[in-house]
Order: structure tokens, then C-alpha cells, then sequence
């Protein structure tokens, strides 16, 4: 085997390593987000396939150890499908075939960390995993404010996995791992939430509602006690909720806040489902629940007038409002507390604790 191909390899084993036995081998990413740079497909062996970083300085963990039975066995080792940009050099565009499912963990260090950390679910249809656009463009733009950021690879539909058994799970076992390595990683455990794009925006909607389930029965493992509450959820132009096709689950009492935009009649499916999941929240009473819809603006991918698609993520999408949702977002952020110094209480936990008693109801 080449020296190359070895070191490469090894990596992926330390990387498991350290998530599965001794936290205190975890590497740290560099202080600074690294520009994007191209993954190599990782080794194929008798072990799990090893995820590669697709942004630089990425620590790239597994949600499961090597031998659970969460995973699909007959599939864990197949290599991952990098696909490339065609119009940004080294840039990951999408995923596919994904059957260890990991997070990648980008820190902020020094007095410059919040201790906030976002999950990133990116959109794609359940068919990709659109990392590019609605999750490795994020890592520069949180660290700024002091945010890390922990990009989700979750399982697909395209690759036969259910998105509710399968898919919500790997959110609600992320949200678990970050917490059980927040000191590790100077991330604050009651300041990690979930953003999801489109239909990522399924995992972290049902992540915020059926959190108590997934604690109550998967109680097995080092990590059986962590509680995977979100501590604030966002639905970015979101498919379809729990709420959907008039349905009407339980909303936890100790359900988080939550942020939710859209554009309105110019991508009117996925507003109906924004709305839907607002107005839920709303009728609860449940606090700190904001919404935007825009006048102006389609969803990510659909043709505009001039020939063009509409953009995905932080784009500015020519300057309409739609292209400032992000603003918009750091706003509400900071004004629930979550960018204030590290260890504070935030403001949105003191209200979701008062609303959560009986007697606020």
C-alpha cells in the first residue's frame, strides 16, 4: 500500500477512535476555516467506509460504532459519492451513498466562541445530500459570529432508508454526539441546534417534536443518557412537517424555539409547510417562535425569467430581500441569547422552562 493511501487510512481509524473510546484523541480544526478542498473517496476495507471532510480542517465522526445495529452491514463499507462543482474548483456540490452516516465538526476557538453550535441538514430531496450550497458556505459564515458549525451526513431515500426511522434518527443522534463531546469541543450543551434546508428541514422539525421518543427507547450505549433535544430548530424554505396533510402530533412542553423562512407564493408548497409548522407553534403559545416569508423569490433550483435557477443557502440572490433570510436569522439568534458569552443562560431556555410548567399553561 502506498504511504499515502496508509496515512489516509489511519486517519479514519483515529477519527473512530477517538469518537468511540477516548474523547481526548479528538483533533481540533484549525482556528481559521480553511478554503474548500477536494476529498479523496476514503479506504474500502473490512471496516466502516471512512468519511473524508469536504471542507478543510473538518473532524469528521461516525454516529455509530463500527458494529451497531443501527447500521446497514451489508452496505457501511461502500464508498461515499463525492460530486464536483462545475463552476467552483474544489468545491463539493452534493453526496450520495451514504451508509455511515457522520458529522463533520468545525469549532470556534478563543474569545471569539459563543459555545452555539449549528447542525447543518442540507436539502436534496432525500435523492443528495446538497452539502455545498446548504452547509460547507455556512462554516466561514457562523464562525464569524462566534457559532460552530457541525455539517449532518445523513442517510437517504434514494439509497433505501427511511427518512423518519432513519434519517430524523441520525439528526437526533447527532444533536446526542455534540453534546456528549461539547467540552471537548468548547461547544456550550445548552446552546446546539439544528438548521435544515428544504429536506433537511424533515429532519429538524420532527427533531424538536419527537426528541422525547427517541430518548425514551434508544437508552443503549455510552451515550443512552444525553438527551438530544435541539435547544433551537430552523426550517429553511422546509418540506413538509410533522404537521402536514392535517395532521396533529404532540408538541412537547420543553419544545425549542424556533426559526422558520421561506419565500411566499413564488415557492408556495413550501410555504403552505412553513406556515403549517409556524401556526402549530403558535397556537401552542410555544415562545420565541419567529417566521418570515418573502414576497419575492422560488425555491433553490427552480428556473427564474432570465434562464438562470434560483440559488440555495447564502446567497443573495440578486439582491432581493429572500437573499438576506440569513440576517434575518443572526438577528433572532442574538436576541434569544445564543451569542452571548459562553455559559450564560440564554433567554430562550429561562422561557422554554417557564413555558413548560403546568402552570403556564
Amino acid at each position: 500500500m502506498p504511504l499515502s493511501s496508509f496515512l489516509r487510512h489511519l486517519g479514519g481509524v483515529l477519527v473512530c477512535i477517538s469518537a468511540w473510546s477516548t474523547p481526548s484523541l479528538v483533533a481540533q480544526p484549525v482556528d481559521v476555516p480553511a478554503p474548500l478542498g477536494v476529498p479523496r473517496p476514503g479506504p474500502t476495507n473490512a471496516e466502516p467506509y471512512a468519511p473524508q471532510p469536504i471542507v478543510q480542517g473538518g473532524i469528521v465522526i461516525p454516529l455509530y460504532p463500527p458494529n451497531s445495529t443501527q447500521l446497514n452491514a451489508s452496505r457501511v463499507r461502500e464508498a461515499e459519492h463525492y460530486n464536483l462543482s462545475k463552476s467552483v474548483a474544489g468545491r463539493i456540490s452534493w453526496i450520495t451513498n451514504i451508509h455511515n452516516p457522520s458529522i463533520e465538526v468545525h469549532t470556534v476557538e478563543g474569545g471569539l466562541n459563543t459555545g452555539a453550535a449549528v447542525i447543518l441538514a442540507a436539502g436534496g430531496g432525500h435523492r443528495t445530500l446538497n452539502v455545498g450550497s446548504e452547509s460547507a458556505d455556512f462554516v466561514p459564515f457562523f464562525h464569524q459570529y462566534g457559532v460552530s458549525t457541525i455539517i449532518l451526513r445523513n442517510r437517504l431515500r434514494a439509497d433505501g432508508y427511511d427518512v423518519q426511522k432513519h434519517a430524523v434518527n441520525d439528526a437526533l443522534q447527532a444533536i446526542r454526539l455534540v453534546r456528549a463531546h461539547a467540552a471537548r469541543w468548547n461547544i456550550d450543551p445548552k446552546r446546539i441546534g439544528i438548521m435544515g434546508f428544504s429536506a433537511g428541514a424533515e429532519l429538524s422539525a420532527p427533531a424538536a417534536l419527537f426528541y422525547p421518543e427517541f430518548d425514551r427507547t434508544q437508552t443503549n450505549g455510552p451515550m443512552g443518557t444525553i438527551s438530544s433535544r435541539p435547544d433551537f430548530t430552523v426550517l429553511v424554505y422546509p418540506g413538509p412537517s410533522p404537521f402536514a396533510r392535517g395532521a396533529h402530533p404532540e408538541i412537547p412542553r420543553n419544545v425549542p424555539p424556533a426559526f422558520v423562512t421561506c419565500p411566499g407564493s413564488g415557492d408556495r408548497g413550501h410555504a403552505i409547510w412553513a406556515l403549517e409548522y409556524y401556526d402549530a407553534m403558535l397556537r401552542a403559545g410555544v415562545p420565541n417562535v419567529e417566521m418570515h416569508l418573502y414576497g419575492h423569490g422560488r425555491h433553490p433550483g427552480e428556473a427564474l425569467p432570465d434562464g438562470s435557477r434560483m440559488s440555495a443557502g447564502l446567497a443573495d440572490r440578486n439582491g432581493i430581500p429572500f437573499g438576506k433570510w440569513q440576517d434575518r436569522f443572526i438577528e433572532w439568534f442574538r436576541d434569544c441569547g445564543f451569542l452571548q458569552k459562553p455559559g450564560l443562560e440564554t433567554r430562550a431556555a429561562r422561557e422554554s422552562a417557564a413555558f413548560a410548567q403546568p402552570t403556564s399553561k
